[in-house]
């Protein structure tokens, strides 16, 4: 079973954005390019297709590029959930917070909180605002434990 810790919860809110970003500035150049190549020679209208095709593509990452903004936005309001919570836990149960793990980077039912230095399982039970919840001892079938 995969438990992750605070720290990776913290530290990996972030994606790499780096071929996106260059994907966008070439598709760009290109379609500048394009509209000066056709800006010079009017009656060869490849130039003009070649562009617009730059502009599809410039369109098409854009777009892609804004879903993948939405989706980390989105990832980030309920990382940013977790946090209090593991620090919640290891205040409540006198143990530092690099003890405390949970299965999920969401805060939601069900999820299973591990107390490394007192090596217990407890199943999570929040209640409808998300204000307090419960935990109470689980027992998980494979005893595995994979620390990101």
């Amino acid at each position: 079973m995969t438990f992750y810790t605070l720290k990776f919860i913290q530290e990996n809110q972030d994606q790499n954005k780096t071929i996106l970003y260059t994907l966008i500035l070439v598709a760009a150049v290109l379609m500048i390019i394009f509209a000066v190549l056709y800006l010079r020679h009017r009656l060869d209208t490849r130039y003009r297709d070649l562009g617009i095709i730059a502009l599809l593509f410039l369109l098409l990452f854009a777009g892609t590029q804004y879903e993948r903004y939405v989706q980390t936005n989105t990832q980030k309001s309920q990382s940013a959930q977790v946090v209090p919570f593991i620090k919640s836990v290891a205040k409540d149960y006198g143990v530092a917070e690099s003890d405390v793990m949970v299965n999920s980077t969401t805060l939601q039912d069900g999820i299973i909180v591990r107390i490394d230095s007192q090596n217990k399982d407890y199943q999570l039970t929040l209640n409808g605002d998300n204000n307090s919840y419960t935990l109470k001892q689980a027992h998980v079938i494979d005893h595995r434990v994979i620390k990101k």
